[in-house]
């Protein structure tokens, strides 16, 4: 588990100063790296760190250069936060193991399925009828394929993943472990007291470069697909309802939920625990804050925050019970402006 800090700049560029044959044991972070440890300083603020620190080297930008040379050895990269994501990956390409292809005796492959070269599949896995799947795809234990799934290249399904019947996931994608995709979306139809159940007809349409975290739940569309868009990164335990459109390269963190018909843009992000209220638009480039709730379509790029602040209970039920009295008081208000202007209106003149 260590690498010369030469080979990692030969595999990922940047410019070296010092020695070549510094032992890297791990990759840690700048405040308790140590010994043969290689950490990243990305923002000249964090330059005071640079003295305080132990590790053996450092990833710095430019204008950090001469300070970390003093101290040791680093690699000098104009974005060292994206250098260190990169180093992450090949770190983990180097040191862990290449999973065993082909499919075990106890996964259940049907006869029409189609496996492309170098896919292997877990233990328990069912890959159902008219699948097809692409070439290096790791297909966990317990893992399931529906009929008629696609799969695309690279793409890797970590154990107890469900894709459901026509659903479809792109190259190069990323679903961890529990996640759901191609469940019933929530339509019923009310009649006599009771709830019709109205068939989800649509499938789940992924993108390439997707990640989706785990115990998330995409679901299928009632008629036409829930559409997840190319490089999309959602976190853990996230709810993305029927018929949802989520943009290229946008965000969710943990527990967002997106209600059902909504259409996210590209490059948008949505805070933890943010909820989108369903058949909203949000154009490309919004910014939710967490825990917000949006109760409109955003319609102009922007960073968007609607959360109640926290206080202690007694400040906040106060707040709260004025909050329920601001209509009253507005018509209150206008009522008072129009006395106001009606009495200046009939003064006397001078």
């Amino acid at each position: 588990m260590s690498r010369l800090l030469g080979e990692i700049v030969d595999a990922l560029g940047g410019t070296l100063y010092g020695a070549t044959d510094t032992l890297i044991r791990r990759l840690a972070p700048l405040a308790s790296a140590g010994a043969g440890e290689l950490a990243f300083v990305s923002q000249p603020r964090y330059a005071h760190q640079i003295d305080t620190t132990a590790a053996e080297a450092l990833i710095v930008p430019p204008a950090l250069k001469d300070s970390a040379a003093a101290r040791g050895a680093c690699i000098v990269s104009d974005d060292p936060y994206l250098y260190f994501a990169k180093l992450t990956q090949w770190w983990r390409r180097e040191h862990e193991a290449t999973p065993d292809t082909g499919i075990d005796p106890l996964a259940s492959v049907h006869a029409t399925a189609q496996l492309g070269e170098g896919v292997s599949v877990g233990p328990f896995a069912v890959v159902s009828r008219d699948v097809r799947v692409g070439r290096g795809v790791h297909i966990g234990a317990h893992t399931v394929l529906g009929p008629g799934v696609v799969v695309g290249a690279d793409t890797w399904l970590h154990p107890r993943v469900t894709v459901g019947a026509r659903c479809s996931v792109g190259v190069r994608c990323l679903v961890h472990s529990g996640a759901v995709i191609g469940a019933d979306g929530f339509g019923f139809a009310p009649h006599e007291g009771a709830w019709i159940k109205i068939e989800q007809l649509g499938a789940v349409r992924i993108g390439d470069d997707v990640e989706i975290g785990a115990n998330t739940c995409i679901d299928r569309g009632a008629l036409d697909d829930t559409v997840i868009e190319d490089g999309v990164k959602l976190d853990n335990l996230i709810q993305i309802g029927h018929n949802v459109r989520v943009g290229a390269h946008t965000a969710m963190a943990g527990c967002v939920g997106v209600a059902g018909s909504a259409d996210i843009g590209a490059h948008c992000t949505v805070g933890g625990g943010a909820v989108v209220l369903g058949h909203l638009r949000l154009v490309d480039g919004v910014h939710v804050s967490a825990a917000s709730v949006v109760t409109r379509s955003l319609l102009k790029p922007g960073h968007y925050t609607g959360m109640f602040p926290i206080d202690d209970n007694a400040a906040w039920e106060k707040n709260a019970a004025s909050l329920k009295q601001l209509n009253r008081l507005r018509e209150r208000l206008k009522v008072a402006e129009h006395a106001i202007e009606q009495a200046l209106q009939n003064k006397p003149k001078s």
